[in-house]
């Protein structure tokens, strides 16, 4: 992408959301430090053990359907190194693999994503990219049949969870003809009788996941099954009623999930595609609900995409790849502009000339309704071109199987943002079962735009209970894009007053390929990306480190990178670190 490329990189709809941050907007986290309750955790418990119970397998009954009504397309393109691997006898996801020979779906030795990607059937998606129907249905069916062995009689509490059993409704549906090209009739009446089995499950407990993603794709599979399951007119009223409060609870007004991760954002919008393909081949109009969703969805999701078109690093998500973001995007139909504001999404976006800002401007997610979340609040990512500059190390939930468990943790960190830490601590407490804990209640955020560029200043509470001191940041890209300036500012605020003084850290995480060489004042560092841009960085307050990093790229690959550090006290005035970061190439 050359850097008078002008944004954006879809065509606009005339519908596309508007941008709506207004100068001095605060941004409150509402209940956002304690997880679900210990009531809410029973109930949820309960809410599985009674799916063993003899009442619900009689709710399961029902008539055995024949057949489906129609095929949906499955609109997106899959994997190609992973339906290779299915080809070869095995089944890969993010650096975990087993052979499909040895695969027991009741003895179950593998990681939670491991299982999610295999029990919900998304790896049919990848094996119908690479094969032909007769090559890969024996794949297909081989699984099948051991998937049925070992759970279409027992609702088991794992592999039966609503959000699985959503997704799985829309890849057996999709992806029918690799598993019910047996000839061995008995086999595919197992399927479509436990298909339509899922389908009463899900009546019952798709509002039961938890508010987004969960949730959604729980309805979703509902929706499904009354377009493609004989006699289900009232389920599919039913499930149109459910998807649409789902959508309600589960999407913020400008898009967003309450996440905060644009990886779950892609995979909502991927559902909702899917599920769209089951209305067209019906032929019928999907509701209003879905396309408005959709309209919202993207242009949010856009919002944080680089200039290279892939994902930037947030809440646990890594940065997927542009050719994925595009084929998500193209298959959903919606035209438009990336978001540059967003209110609850809370990421604001800045771009000129090829440049491209991505700034944390909210609280963190909720603990009730996320786990993973990150300390991230004030942190950016900046790119030139197809170059990323400064990024966060991101992927601590989309990271390989293999990495220790500390350095997955310590992914979510502030520290291991491009932002501010105080005393080496987190703005946001992390606990250690994935919920985020006190820290971050309110950002204040004002914006300005003008000939000259954009300007943000947003400030976060994050340190004034422990240390007495509020986090300002400001930040400025120049309408040429040559030029990010900012200053991170340590205010006090508050009662609490520490004697002596708080040492501070203002870290930037360079992006792979960027080389940093500090220049001989130690004041400054020469950058020169893989691409060939040559940018000076410039700090005053602080002294400058030039330290080690990682990044998990769009593979969950952990890279070894470098950082920008900038270090020094605050006294009980508090403190102020100005820097520039210049393209002198």
């Amino acid at each position: 992408m050359s850097r008078d490329d002008p944004e954006p990189p879809f065509e606009a709809d005339a519908d596309a959301p508007q941008d709506g941050i207004d100068e001095g907007k605060r941004l409150i986290r509402v209940g956002g430090a304690s997880g679900l309750s210990l009531a809410d955790r029973l109930a949820e418990r309960l809410h599985r053990l009674t799916w063993r119970t003899p009442l619900h397998g009689m709710r399961l009954k029902g008539r055995h359907p024949l057949k489906l009504l129609a095929v949906p397309d499955d609109p997106i393109i899959g994997d190609v190194a992973r339906g290779n691997a299915l080809l070869d006898g095995r089944v890969t996801f993010r650096g975990e693999g087993r052979d499909i020979a040895a695969i027991d779906f009741r003895r179950p030795d593998w990681s939670r994503a491991f299982g999610e990607h295999l029990q919900s059937f998304a790896w049919l998606r990848d094996l119908s990219t690479v094969a032909t129907r007769a090559r890969a249905a024996p794949i297909a069916e081989d699984l099948m049949a051991r998937w049925l062995h070992a759970h279409a009689d027992t609702a088991d509490a794992t592999a039966w969870a609503p959000e699985l059993w959503g997704r799985r409704v829309l890849f057996w549906t999709a992806h029918a003809p690799l598993i019910l090209s047996s000839t061995d009739l008995i086999y595919r009446s197992k399927v479509l009788n436990t298909l339509a089995r899922g389908g009463r499950h899900l009546d019952r407990y798709a509002d039961k996941g938890r508010p987004g993603v969960q949730r959604i794709a729980g309805w979703c599979g509902v929706v499904a099954c009354g377009l493609l399951m004989p006699e289900s007119e009232a389920r599919l009223h039913f499930g149109e009623a459910g998807l649409e409060r789902a959508l309600g609870v589960g999407l913020f007004d400008d898009g967003g999930v309450p996440s905060r991760s644009p990886q779950r954002l892609l995979d909502a919008i991927g559902l909702l595609t899917m599920l769209r393909q089951c209305y067209d081949v019906r032929r019928r109009e999907p509701p209003d609900a879905l396309a408005r969703a959709l309209a919202k969805m993207v242009p949010a999701l856009l919002g944080v995409t680089h200039a290279d078109r892939g994902l930037s690093s947030w809440q646990g998500g890594g940065p997927a790849p542009a050719e994925r973001v595009a084929a998500v995007v193209e298959a959903s139909g919606v035209r438009t502009r990336p978001l540059r504001q967003s209110r609850d999404w809370g990421y604001q976006r800045l771009a000129a000339a090829g440049a491209v800002l991505v700034v944390d401007a909210a609280p963190p997610p909720v603990a009730r309704v996320v786990e993973g979340g990150c300390a991230s609040t004030l942190a950016f990512e900046f790119s030139d071109g197809a170059s990323r500059l400064v990024v966060n190390c991101g992927g601590a939930r989309a990271a390989l199987a293999g990495l220790p468990d500390a350095l997955a943790e310590g992914l979510r960190t502030t520290a291991a943002h491009s932002t501010l830490t105080l005393a080496d601590t987190n703005s946001t407490a992390i606990h250690a079962d994935g919920t985020l804990g006190r820290g971050i209640g309110e950002v204040e955020l004002s914006r300005q735009e003008s000939e000259a560029g954009s300007r943000i200043e947003a400030s976060h509470d994050g340190y004034v209970r422990r240390f007495g001191f509020v986090h300002r940041r400001q930040l400025l890209l120049t309408a040429d894009g040559r030029e990010l300036r900012g200053e991170d500012a340590l205010l006090p605020r508050g009662r609490k007053r520490r004697s002596g003084a708080t040492p501070f850290a203002v870290r930037f995480h360079l992006g792979a390929g960027v080389d940093a060489e500090p220049t001989a004042d130690g004041q400054a560092a020469i950058l020169r990306t893989a691409e060939g841009g040559l940018w000076q960085f410039r700090c005053r307050g602080g002294a400058l480190e030039i330290e080690d990093s990682v990044w998990i790229d769009g593979e969950g690959r952990p890279i070894a990178t470098r950082q920008l550090a900038v270090t020094g006290e605050a006294e009980a005035g508090g403190a102020s670190v100005s820097w520039l970061l210049k393209r002198a190439r």
